[in-house]
């Protein structure tokens, strides 16, 4: 079942492996990492380490001799953020031997691993993102609502129930605030990232005001900011920045913020089933946060943001490369009504493409050139 649902994945894998020494994974605890990771192996000589295990990490004490016996094989080092001097050794390793495709190296994102890869290994290292998985991944296993409920962790989407997804994801962001947030190398006080985590929830889909989320945390606004680029780091928010244009129009210059993945943002505003989900009033900047996620993970090459003006005309989310744009809007309705201020900002923008995200089964045209479309049925 992963091995269908991952296949993308595993094909970026291969071609950054054929062109580069190192490669290094680097997302969310659970996510997917290890899984994909075994699988691509299990058709290449390689050999498996996982740096939390004692006796793998011993393997390492004499780097030197395991890198000779194991020269023919691709080297996969799993959990690689528990090792970060280890860097400096994959460095000069690697200044030996530049052939593409000897190692790979798996870790949560953290302030060490990216700090020391990037400095150790410029030019040696090439990164793939995995995020947990989006609506075209598992369309095989679970219909777009359910992974919208549940989110994208595949301990969360693959669980054989509701009520099973949710314990799980309720278990992960106790696990993260007490174990994950202090191993990566952060010292936040639980109840402090727990009450803003919570925040952020209420928050997901709003333009960002510092001060005002700084005094509702009880927090100063450089400590905020500070926590948010954690939270950010760790693939768990989302800020998306505000469009750099040269609209005639006064625009909003603050990012949104976004909490990356819908199940976990369920599960902090205790919403089990999708009969409450659609009742509560999150629902629509739910909606929002999930197609945006979805869209911006499938086109990873493109530089997303949006554009709000002062009077209220907004565009939720531009896809641009290349001197081309693609404008998406994201409506929680089976028979979408776009504003006025959506097609003005359109008129402005001249986009390629224009698309209206909404609940509905099939794609169609709502005015010449725009589509409205359910969260798979656009492509740019």
């Amino acid at each position: 079942m992963h091995g269908y649902v991952r296949r993308i994945k595993e094909a970026k894998l291969h071609k950054a492996l054929s062109r580069s020494p190192a490669v290094a994974i680097l997302g969310p605890r659970q996510s997917g990492k290890s899984t994909t990771a075994k699988m691509l192996l299990k058709d290449t000589p390689s050999v498996y380490l996982d740096l939390q295990d004692r006796v793998d990490r011993n393997k390492l004490s004499e780097p030197e001799l395991f890198f000779d016996r194991y020269r023919d094989k691709l080297i996969c080092l799993d959990e690689i953020q528990l090792l970060p001097e280890f860097f400096s050794v994959l460095r000069s390793e690697i200044d030996k031997d530049r052939r593409p495709g000897r190692f790979l190296i798996l870790g949560s994102a953290s302030r060490d691993l990216i700090k020391q890869s990037t400095e150790s290994l410029a030019g040696r290292i090439a990164y793939i993102d995995l995020t947990p998985f989006i609506v075209k991944e598992v369309a095989n296993v679970s219909i777009w609502s359910d992974t919208w409920l549940k989110g994208g962790f595949p301990e969360s989407i693959l669980a054989t129930n509701d009520m099973d997804s949710f314990d799980w994801r309720l278990d992960f962001i106790r696990t993260f605030m007490e174990r994950d947030i202090p191993n990566l190398g952060f010292n936040i006080p639980v109840p402090v990232i727990e009450r803003l985590w919570l925040l952020l929830a209420h928050y997901n889909g709003q333009t960002v005001n510092y001060h005002k989320l700084a005094a509702a945390a009880d927090i100063s606004i450089p400590t905020l900011k500070k926590y948010l680029a954690i939270l950010e780091q760790t693939y768990m928010i989302r800020l998306l920045p505000p469009a750099e244009t040269n609209l005639k129009k006064r625009l909003i210059k603050s990012p949104k913020i976004y909490l990356r993945d819908s199940g976990i943002l369920h599960a902090l505003l205790d919403i089990e089933r999708y009969d409450s989900l659609l009742s509560n009033p999150i629902a629509g900047a739910s909606w929002e946060g999930f197609v945006i996620e979805n869209i911006i993970t499938e086109y990873d090459r493109w530089r997303p943001s949006f554009v709000r003006t002062s009077n209220g005309a907004e565009i939720d989310l531009i896809l641009e490369r290349a001197g081309q744009q693609h404008l998406f809007e994201c409506k929680l309705s089976k028979a979408p009504k776009p504003s006025r201020g959506f097609y003005e900002l359109i008129d402005s923008m001249n986009p390629k493409s224009a698309w209206v995200v909404a609940p509905v089964d099939e794609p169609y045209e709502i005015k010449k050139g725009i589509y409205v479309c359910p969260p798979t049925g656009f492509e740019i």
